[in-house]
């Protein structure tokens, strides 16, 4: 429906009754057009920073934000359907999670466009969900195929012989060699992870209190720095001299943007624009090139 048409529908006036406040009444949301939708979008987030949460106003801008939006979640998706590991309805209603974040978060001052701002928070989710739901350790499609034929066949074996297969007998059993079946063994624990509250001992008795938690090293944050510098690296590549010394500026000298706008002599707003520029641009080369 055209934003033309929607201005003239029913209202849910403002709590606070002020002039102008009031919202068009939009029903199937996500039939809004692109175009409309980023316009809609704005004047329902703007009206959202003056609602009383819990009103029935908040209730209904909240809503129809996430309605309007859910486009940009099912093209998020698009970019993990062939990751073979949950349903794509799950992987949307994770998806959407993201999108109620960002629209809880979204600051429009900020003068970034509110999809640049909400494909992070999506994807963020969606990466979650596959990194908590799917195999503990990555293992190629076919071991994976074959660890269900390991499994499968196992059982079967174990039923019959009254006893766990050996190797030689899974692959004969299989057809396969047995240095097949031994990678299929393999990858078969790698679906799983053991807990790390498992007590260290070798007899598997606790050995004063220490697991293998206890072991383990801690992760060094340093080490995700690096990896998203290393990722960077190229995006910064793509930006023009001026967007490149005003990400040095404000990121590497840590200066303020009136700072910044002093030194280029142009004004604070002028250096806010350029830099939401700079920003949106090396956040599309992540989410598209990796």
């Amino acid at each position: 429906m055209p934003v033309t048409q929607l201005a003239h529908s029913p209202t849910h006036t403002g709590t606070d009754g002020a002039p102008g406040t009031a919202l068009p009444l939009i029903e199937n949301a996500e039939r809004i057009a692109p175009k409309d939708a980023k316009v809609l979008t704005r004047l329902f987030l703007d009206r959202l920073t003056v609602l009383e949460e819990g009103t029935h106003e908040y209730q209904y801008a909240r809503n129809t934000l996430i309605e309007m939006n859910l486009s940009l979640v099912r093209f998020a998706a698009r970019r993990f359907r062939n990751r073979g590991s949950g349903e794509m309805d799950d992987v949307i209603q994770v998806g959407t999670i993201g999108l109620i974040k960002a629209i809880d978060r979204f600051d429009l001052s900020r003068e970034v466009e509110f999809s640049s701002f909400a494909i992070p928070y999506i994807v963020g989710e969606i990466k979650r969900f596959f990194r908590d739901t799917t195999w503990a350790v990555h293992v190629p499609r076919r071991l994976q195929e074959l660890s269900g034929d390991i499994t499968r066949a196992r059982e079967e074996l174990a039923s019959r012989l009254g006893r766990n297969p050996t190797t030689r007998e899974l692959a004969g059993h299989l057809n396969i060699s047995e240095e097949e079946a031994t990678e299929g063994l393999v990858a078969v624990a790698g679906y799983t992870a053991g807990s790390l509250d498992t007590p260290a001992g070798d007899d598997g008795q606790a050995s004063g209190d220490i697991t293998y938690a206890h072991a383990l090293g801690e992760r060094d944050p340093a080490m995700e720095l690096m990896e998203d510098l290393y990722s960077l690296a190229p995006l910064l590549g793509r930006l023009d001299e001026r967007e490149k010394r005003i990400i040095e500026m404000r990121f590497g000298q840590e200066m303020t943007q009136s700072q910044i706008g002093a030194e280029l002599g142009v004004s604070q707003m002028h250096v806010s624009r350029l830099l939401a520029r700079a920003l949106a641009t090396l956040r599309t080369g992540l989410l598209t090139d990796h």
